[in-house]
């Protein structure tokens, strides 16, 4: 299934279609026929020849790492791998530039138009420092740089990378990670209908619009520290008919009325934050909830043994991912204790997403997400 074109994505030409798809391909040759080779060798060579010496197998994602770097072929897929990511974002970096003052034109029109939605921007936002040390998924500026006035090449890049990155495993919307986190509400909750919905570390968008669509009378907010970002979330949710209210702040403290929300949400904001940030979110959470509220913060899978684990980790260490290491290893539960959450309101649960083997980039496992959920007493 292809990406549901709009008027803020850039038209490709033929040969940016004949690049991308190229792109494309090759990951998801990457994923499904030379990735699972690495448990291959891990499961027939590396592990046996540890546990011979060793007498037990690697304890640890760092055990197994210091053990498979030295693999030439996993040395030649991570190679191709990173490549991979590379070409991603020059198959759409091409486009958007050619494209960039019409979209930029064209989203500052559609803000000047009186809804769906609004949009909020405080250009004196501290950015902070795990946004700005490195560009998230080495996409070139991360998601907030501004390149030109009113910038929105950030979130046009994320868009469009966003459907090769998942081979189009994410819906023409790239709406997937929204609607399990909606379908997980419904099934656990199925009386539940919030009347404000707060999404943080928004981006684009893509994932607030199933929370607007599924509660069409709830009144939906969403952040983000990356102005570029929600400059193309504002002007895409528009030509898209949906009805969201962003706003350019930090999720670890925003300027809304305590208890002003019924549902706090994000689909994998917390691994692109820090250590420090982590409590400081849940305890804002908490203090957004009105009595009753639900928050439901999902992130990315955790890895059920050290293999698969060191293979998650791929993204830490090659794709700007550097705290999602250290977030996976994380008691997620015992951060929300230290953010003000009482023991009995808050919990880790895990909802299953059903990907193929050309979508799964670092497993052939289930992609089972965390979900830490929690209810205001």
């Amino acid at each position: 299934m292809g990406q549901r074109f709009h008027d803020f994505l850039p038209r490709a030409a033929h040969d940016d279609v004949a690049r991308q798809e190229f792109v494309k391909s090759l990951r998801g040759y990457l994923s499904s026929r030379v990735m699972p080779g690495n448990q291959a060798i891990y499961s027939t060579r590396v592990a046996p020849a540890f546990t011979a010496i060793h007498g037990r197998p690697p304890a640890d994602r760092s055990e197994v790492r210091g053990l498979m770097l030295g693999q030439p072929y996993y040395r030649f897929w991570s190679a191709l791998q990173r490549r991979s990511q590379e070409l991603m974002w020059e198959s759409v970096i091409l486009p958007t530039e050619r494209e960039l003052p019409d979209l930029v034109r064209r989203a500052r029109e559609m803000a000047a138009q009186n809804g769906p939605g609004s949009l909020r921007l405080d250009p004196q936002l501290p950015l902070p420092r795990y946004h700005t040390e490195q560009d998230i998924h080495i996409q070139p500026g991360g998601y907030h740089h501004e390149w030109v006035a009113d910038d929105v090449a950030g979130g046009v890049l994320y868009e469009a990378g966003l459907q090769m990155y998942m081979a189009d495993a994410w819906g023409p919307e790239g709406a997937f990670l929204g609607e399990l986190l909606v379908r997980y509400l419904r099934q656990r909750w199925p009386e539940f209908r919030p009347k404000r919905i707060l999404d943080m570390g928004c981006a684009v968008g893509n994932s607030t619009l199933p929370w607007a669509r599924a509660f069409p009378g709830a009144e939906v907010h969403a952040i983000d520290v990356a102005a570029p970002a929600l400059r193309h979330a504002h002007a895409r949710a528009r030509s898209l008919g949906v009805a969201v209210h962003f706003s350019q702040q930090n999720a670890e403290t925003t300027d809304f009325e305590p208890g002003s929300f019924d549902l706090v949400i994000s689909h994998i904001m917390l691994h692109e934050t820090s250590l420090v940030a982590l409590p400081r979110i849940f305890a804002e959470t908490r203090r957004l909830l009105r009595p009753g509220g639900l928050m439901l913060h999902m992130d990315i899978p955790r890895g059920d043994n050290p293999f698969r684990q060191f293979m998650h980790d791929w993204e830490s260490y090659n794709n700007n991912e550097g705290f999602a290491r250290f977030m996976t290893g994380l008691d997620l539960r015992a951060v929300a204790l230290d953010g003000g959450w009482e023991p009995e309101s808050v919990e880790v649960a895990r909802t299953v997403a059903g990907l193929n083997a050309a979508q799964k980039n670092y497993t052939d496992a289930d992609y089972a997400f965390a979900i830490v959920v929690g209810q205001h007493p």
